[in-house]
């Protein structure tokens, strides 16, 4: 495991756990690399740098893809990276799936602690608004003096989740603790449908929360009453480092989903 504070290149760590929709158990590698080559996936020695070039259309999670090779369900892995402030790092799966984990970014904070800056690395700024709309959903880039973040989302048949916003600000509260921890969640009654369709092989109620139109959170204590948005940020996050630096801004979102959240950065990296 990392050691805190321990700068030496060629540390290494290794996690493993299932993948969330292909269900298989995986076994991750990360090493530390030195200033400049950026975070890179290998799947069978492949390299798949963490760009937002390589992003592949893809049903609830981010994929990204080169060649013949693809690894799915990188967000939560590239939330921890960015909220941590690591930027160089090799990331060796030996299957195509990252690891679910307990369904947050904890685990992998947890490891990797004393390998960043503990603030996600800023580099530029957003000189004038930048929208990614599809309905009423949207995510947007707005100019601003600090790096901050804004997510709303709104469940009005899920009564246990409801309409939660939530802004977050990286210089005043810790990534690790207040964004870390959530936990992605799933709707109980879309669960066999999406398994139908050869997603969520994986999910269960040790690594998602899992919510009820009725009957509320099936699997309880959360780890925060709003802890539904926290995850969405996270997963924000999480796409967001696919342009590596983040630009100054605030970034808001509204009901919006991966493939917004990508649009978006795709965006920015073509204004930068």
């Amino acid at each position: 495991m990392a050691k805190r504070g321990d700068q030496s290149l060629g540390e290494r760590l290794t996690l493993s756990g299932v993948g969330l929709h292909t269900g298989q158990v995986n076994a991750m590698t990360l090493e530390r690399t030195a200033p400049g080559t950026g975070r890179v996936f290998y799947v069978d020695n492949q390299p798949i740098p963490a760009q937002v070039c390589h992003v592949q259309p893809s049903n609830l999670c981010t994929t990204l893809a080169q060649d013949n090779y693809k690894i799915h369900t990188v967000e939560h892995l590239l939330a921890a990276l960015v909220g941590l402030g690591i930027g160089d790092v090799a990331i060796h799966v030996t299957g195509e799936e990252v690891p679910l984990l307990d369904g947050s970014a904890l685990p992998w904070v947890e490891a990797l602690r004393g390998w960043g800056t503990g603030q996600p690395l800023v580099e530029g700024v957003i000189t004038e608004p930048v929208v990614v709309q599809n309905g009423e959903s949207f995510v947007c880039a707005l100019p601003a003096p600090e790096l901050t973040f804004t997510y709303g989302i709104d469940f009005p048949e899920y009564p246990a989740i409801g309409r939660q916003w939530l802004t977050w600000v990286p210089s005043r509260e810790d990534f690790s603790s207040v964004i870390a921890p959530a936990r992605t969640f799933g709707l109980a009654d879309q669960i066999a449908q999406l398994q139908s369709q050869g997603l969520i092989r994986g999910g269960g109620l040790e690594n998602a929360l899992v919510c009820d139109r009725e009957r509320g959170w099936l699997n309880p204590p959360l780890r925060f009453a709003d802890e539904p948005v926290r995850h969405k940020m996270l997963d924000l996050l999480g796409d967001l480092g696919l342009l590596g630096a983040l630009p100054r801004g605030h970034f808001l979102a509204y009901k919006a989903g991966h493939r917004l959240h990508t649009q978006l950065a795709a965006q920015l990296h073509a204004r930068h």
